[in-house]
């Protein structure tokens, strides 16, 4: 029997009395790579705001590692063991790479409200930042300001805050837009590295990326999975051709 890493049972959300989400069911299993697609508009931003607290959930249930965590505020969704990142860069453009990261690491070393640490002179909290940063490739730029790398490293480092505070669910909103086939592939090789052994959600609009990438794909449209399974199941499932893979492969051509 496969572990449930995250459940979302039935779960809808409204706004304004129009249902964006409608129903949604979606499982994914403990180390399992899950790669969410649809098109603009299927509420898959809307899924993500309703697992990571940012949105309250109409009706239905969000489970995390069988606990439930429906409408807990973010903080503590993040506190339970799962992290997110954003389609638009989250980081801190005016701190150097290491600041970054040494910064996401805070909380989860136990360093919480302690003002009266200095942070220059705590071996293992510095220790820990400089071995993510050597994961993320970034050693080279460890002291440079955040809003000067390129796009592609600015992702990097946003996925290593992602992933600092040791959380054991991860969940990638389009960790590859607007990137070169080069930067893709960086990126690409970077997720599978810093995510190895945890629990992988990724929302991603290139397929190269998603068949690649995913161990199942699920298919959101109009607020519902409309299909789940193998990449190739996906590929090869007539009612997801017709709602969105088949645009969506001719788009990439």
């Amino acid at each position: 029997m496969t572990l449930e890493a995250l459940k979302i049972d039935n779960v809808t959300k409204s706004f304004s009395g129009t249902e964006i989400i409608r129903g949604l069911n979606l499982s994914v299993g403990k180390n399992e790579r899950h790669a969410v697609i649809g098109p603009n508009g299927a509420g898959k931003s809307t899924c993500y705001n309703l697992i990571t607290g940012r949105y309250e959930v109409t009706s239905g249930k969000i489970f995390l590692h069988g606990e439930d965590i429906t409408n807990l505020s973010p903080y503590e969704v993040k506190r339970k063991g799962l992290s997110r990142s954003f389609q638009i860069t989250n980081i801190f453009p005016k701190m150097s790479v290491f600041e970054n990261v040494r910064c996401s690491l805070l909380w989860s070393m136990n360093y919480k409200y302690s003002f009266w640490h200095l942070l220059g002179s705590q071996k293992e909290l510095n220790d820990r930042a400089e071995k993510i940063i050597v994961e993320l490739n970034l050693a080279e730029r460890k002291n440079t300001l955040a809003g000067v790398l390129s796009y592609a490293e600015q992702r990097a480092l946003e996925i290593g805050i992602t992933i600092a505070g040791g959380s054991e669910v991860i969940l990638l909103d389009e960790p590859t837009a607007g990137m070169s086939v080069s930067e893709t592939e960086y990126i690409v090789g970077l997720i599978r590295k810093v995510t190895e052994g945890k629990t992988l959600v990724v929302v991603e609009h290139d397929m190269g990326v998603v068949f690649d990438l995913a161990d199942r794909i699920s298919v959101l449209v109009y607020g519902e999975i409309i299909a789940t399974g193998s990449p190739q199941e996906v590929k090869d499932n007539q009612a997801v051709q017709e709602a969105y893979l088949g645009a969506a492969l001719e788009e990439e051509h």
